[in-house]
């Protein structure tokens, strides 16, 4: 699904009916079945971007989940609760600032989560095969994590920033959240995020034959696609497909002739773009702010800082000179 909107959702409740059927409904999972020792309270509070959930779950007792299935890929942050997990014959137990995928998506796994919170990001399966897609014609592997845990702790460190990242400058700024540019950036800087933190099948070198597609000409259908959709939501794997390359053919055509990246030189026809929009535009009328998020920049302060290292003076003066 495109992201268009965020859309806010909060859920608190003692009943377990009502609590097995929320989570049953919020995570698509299929045959859960839920245990509270004690009696327990969960509150569940959801921003939902549409390919990806950020939800913040709190409860106050011992609660034990068993789920026979999830389907989408779920980022657990552990922010003040002891959990443990068993998925695969193998338990893990988990304390406050751990990181850890639920489970591998599609199979069974067994939860305790004893009174506290978490933080989850769930993310659509598809998300994944947008940051990694193989050339057309080429048969299309479904990726797969081979570990549920960070590869190491400086990759743990680096999903808690990323995450925390898009919380506060996508999902806690209203303007940006309205912008589907915004949204969909956002929505594969997870996704790579995930892929870089969590090993898995798409980690694997180049090919021979992506080495040779990483030719000028491929390299040249896939600048043309971006200069004529730049305005709109694409993918590395939608420029890969226009390039009729592979993602990885892509990125070494980008490194080898331009020293660059494909999300590098599309932020760079994007600030161009706004930089001809902020000449345009009637300051009584149009925001810098309004304009960047327009053009899918995540952050105010980085847009301002990349405006001017490349064009030597801020955003603002553009707009009003």
């Amino acid at each position: 699904m495109r992201p268009s909107s965020i859309v806010s959702h909060h859920f608190r409740s003692r009943r377990p009916d009502l609590i097995h059927h929320y989570l049953t409904e919020a995570y698509g999972t299929r045959g859960m079945r839920i245990r509270g020792g004690g009696g327990f309270r969960l509150s569940h509070r959801r921003l939902n971007a549409g390919s990806f959930r950020v939800d913040r779950v709190a409860q106050s007792g011992d609660l034990r989940i068993d789920v026979e299935q999830l389907d989408s890929v779920v980022v657990c942050q552990n922010t003040r609760s002891v959990v443990s997990r068993i998925s695969e014959g193998e338990l893990h137990s988990f304390r406050p600032g751990d990181v850890f995928l639920n489970a591998h998506p599609g199979r069974p796994y067994r939860l305790r989560w004893r009174c506290g919170e978490v933080l989850l990001i769930q993310l659509d399966p598809g998300l994944l095969q947008q940051v990694v897609s193989p050339a057309p014609g080429r048969r299309l592997a479904p990726v797969r994590f081979t570990d549920l845990q960070p590869a190491s702790p400086v990759l743990a460190e680096h999903w808690r920033l990323t995450a925390r990242y898009v919380r506060l400058a996508v999902l806690g700024n209203p303007e940006a959240g309205r912008q589907p540019l915004v949204l969909a950036t956002a929505a594969r800087t997870l996704a790579a995020a995930a892929l870089a933190v969590f090993p898995n099948t798409a980690a694997t070198d180049p090919t021979p034959q992506d080495r040779r597609d990483a030719s000028a000409p491929a390299l040249r259908r896939a600048i043309a696609f971006m200069e004529e959709n730049a305005h709109r939501d694409i993918s590395p794997a939608d420029v890969a497909v226009a390039a009729a390359v592979s993602v990885r053919s892509l990125q070494l055509a980008f490194r080898r002739h331009l020293d660059s990246t494909p999300a590098a030189y599309l932020r760079r026809i994007r600030l161009e773009r706004a930089h001809q929009e902020l000449r345009m535009s009637d300051p009584r009328r149009e925001t810098v702010s309004g304009i960047a998020t327009r053009w899918g920049f995540l952050s105010h302060s980085r847009f301002t800082a990349h405006y001017r290292s490349v064009f030597g003076i801020p955003p603002s003066r553009t707009l009003h000179g």
